[in-house]
């Protein structure tokens, strides 16, 4: 047995306050001992919140690393408690009749830490067949425990990020619901130039050429991390998207995702080199 399933069912019994304490614990022996990501982290808040003294960023630091970690072990309820335990925990609110529609739907989900919960809701809670594109992991018990925890209700279809567009068509065409989160860096190549906080950011316009091509409303799904478990947001369908414009779609999409990292941006990803990529003649941004 995968050794890193065996835990997190173990801890999937624990009360959610002291699987929260763990956590926290956690998120600051990442952020003292984790110095590489500890860097990429204030790397990318000087670069989004400049505005702010270097005393807030680096608080703002500490807690997205407490939150990361118990965002990360969060998942062994979500994906292994019974559902009456996510029932318990788990808040879905907002536009739900948009779930109700017949047409193909593509919920936008930008990363923030607690990304899984908005799919459990669908395919565990809702029982919606919901497809997701995904990079495979470089650990195999990670990668075993990952795709396993997701497909908890046997509604998910994950689709490879190199198995190209052609599998996610065919889904929004047959009815399957794509969960997509684009907002990562994955090289400038087929990428806009598009600002994020005011920097420029290789930004994939999947978000834009899906719904086009698919035909597809637009919904965008958050997950916030709360004290008694998750807030999960549905929002209304985007009007008049997608446009002829994909570019401009794709700032549209950066804008939407800064509005809600604004209401806590400790909850955004920021381990995440968002700005890897550089425009030509740029510096990096990272050591």
């Amino acid at each position: 047995m995968n050794p890193l399933i065996l835990l997190m069912r173990s801890l999937a019994h624990l009360p959610l306050p002291i699987l929260r304490a763990i956590g926290s614990v956690l998120g600051v022996v990442l952020y003292l001992c984790a110095t590489r990501r500890r860097g990429v982290v204030k790397a990318n808040l000087a670069a989004c919140f400049g505005h702010l003294g270097a005393a807030q960023r680096n608080a703002m630091a500490r807690r997205h690393f407490k939150l990361f970690a118990q965002a990360l072990l969060d998942r062994s309820w979500l994906w292994h408690a019974p559902v009456s335990v996510l029932l318990e925990r788990i808040q879905f609110e907002g536009a739900l009749s948009e779930l109700d529609k017949p047409e193909p739907l593509i919920f936008f989900a930008p990363h923030m830490v607690g990304l899984d919960v908005g799919g459990v809701v669908l395919t565990e809670l809702r029982q919606i067949t919901t497809a997701c594109i995904y990079v495979p992991l470089t650990n195999a018990w990670a990668e075993q425990w990952m795709v396993q925890g997701r497909n908890r209700s046997g509604h998910v279809h994950s689709i490879a990020r190199k198995d190209g567009p052609q599998p996610v068509l065919r889904g929004l065409r047959n009815g399957i619901r794509l969960h997509l989160s684009p907002d990562m860096d994955f090289g400038a190549d087929g990428a806009y130039w598009t600002p994020f906080y005011g920097v420029p950011a290789a930004t994939v316009p999947a978000l834009s050429r899906f719904a086009k091509l698919g035909r597809a409303r637009v919904c965008t799904l958050v997950s916030r991390l709360v004290p008694g478990g998750y807030v999960v947001t549905l929002d209304e369908s985007w009007p008049d998207f997608p446009s002829e414009d994909t570019q401009a779609d794709t700032v549209r999409m950066n804008q939407t995702i800064e509005k809600w990292v604004d209401r806590d941006p400790a909850q955004y990803y920021w381990v995440h080199k968002r700005f890897k990529s550089r425009p030509p003649g740029a510096p990096p941004l990272y050591d």
